[in-house]
């Protein structure tokens, strides 16, 4: 019966195949966001002289971000009594859910991408600012200071800082001619990795993109010691997981994003290296870039939100103005000579 129905709607068969391949990823992602949280640990614990998490998982500690996630499926979900319900509900999935759909423009290899859209580069850059409504919807629905204050902060930094990163980005859609990821990635096969055309883009972009991940020193809507972790003060159990879940997916896929803008995606360092699989590469680049997230976390201090604002603003925009007038005006040297 199951066969008769699927030989006689392709249609439902595609898209069975579309949903498994897409629930296969998003356990991918998961076991990526539950040991990136682990390695984020140990670095730290690394870096500042302690031991990090040991004790569940043998010497390295490696369930114990299984057992953090196991508590935080049972904790006891709690709704504050004065807060906006439908809102506060809806709010961590709004949140969650552009982190995970950007994902499916990343070309990982060749032959390893979910969507191969004309528009990669837009697509992500627009479906990511939707996070920025949940994050409000949060800060508004939970009925606190506190959480208002954090959704404020975060709010003014995401738009702030999202137009940097988008000029940043325009200086390799100028050299390419498209903002599909395949061909910025296959532009830099005969050219030479972007981070050598595009030195002063990539600060911009690396700088931009860590604000947008409100990482360190860039942590103003969650700043535990001023906002008590900001917009999700009033979250607990899995709805807080949730917003969690998305920063840390929202890493992953910008990491990968900026070894495809600026390292060659999967493509080696050097020619005579190609015998190594671009799935390799990939990996070993997407580490190199986390790693330094988790690096800058353990050194820097945080900004002031008046510091904040000021570097966008007044820096950063004109550095990545500067940027596409030059990128530009090389481009058309080029073409003449």
């Amino acid at each position: 019966m199951v066969q008769d129905l699927l030989h006689s709607s392709p249609s439902l068969l595609n898209f069975g195949i579309f949903f498994a391949m897409a629930l296969a990823f998003l356990f991918v992602i998961l076991g990526f966001v539950t040991y990136a949280i682990l390695a984020e640990r140990k670095v730290l614990g690394f870096m500042q002289g302690r031991i990090g998490p040991n004790h569940l998982g043998g010497r390295w500690g490696l369930l114990q971000t299984v057992a953090d996630v196991l508590k935080l499926l049972v904790k006891e979900d709690l709704i504050p009594k004065a807060s906006d319900r439908p809102m506060f509900i809806i709010a961590p999935v709004i949140a969650f859910a552009p982190a995970f759909v950007v994902v499916a423009t990343i070309p990982f290899t060749e032959n390893l991408q979910f969507a191969d859209l004309n528009v990669g580069l837009l697509y992500y850059i627009a479906i990511s600012g939707i996070t920025i409504i949940g994050t409000l919807m949060a800060a508004w629905a939970s009925n606190n200071k506190y959480s208002l204050l954090g959704g404020m902060r975060a709010t003014a930094q995401m738009v702030s800082y999202e137009i940097p990163l988008v000029m940043a980005g325009l200086g390799i859609v100028l050299l390419t001619g498209s903002m599909n990821l395949n061909d910025i990635v296959l532009a830099q096969q005969e050219s030479g990795w972007f981070i050598l055309w595009q030195p002063v883009a990539f600060v911009v972009f690396f700088i931009a993109a860590m604000a947008e991940l409100y990482r360190v020193p860039f942590d103003l809507a969650e700043a535990e010691n001023e906002l008590v972790a900001g917009f999700h003060t009033e979250y607990s159990g899995f709805r807080w997981a949730m917003f969690m879940l998305a920063e840390y997916v929202y890493m992953f896929a910008m990491s990968a994003l900026i070894i495809v803008l600026f390292f060659g995606g999967w493509l080696p360092p050097f020619e005579f290296l190609s015998f190594i699989p671009g799935a390799v590469w990939f990996g070993l680049k997407f580490a190199v870039v986390t790693y330094v997230l988790y690096w800058f976390r353990a050194t820097f201090p945080r900004m002031r939100p008046d510091q904040l604002m000021e570097f966008a603003w007044k820096i950063l925009l004109p550095v990545a103005l500067a940027n596409i007038f030059l990128t530009a005006l090389l481009k058309e040297l080029l073409n003449i000579f």
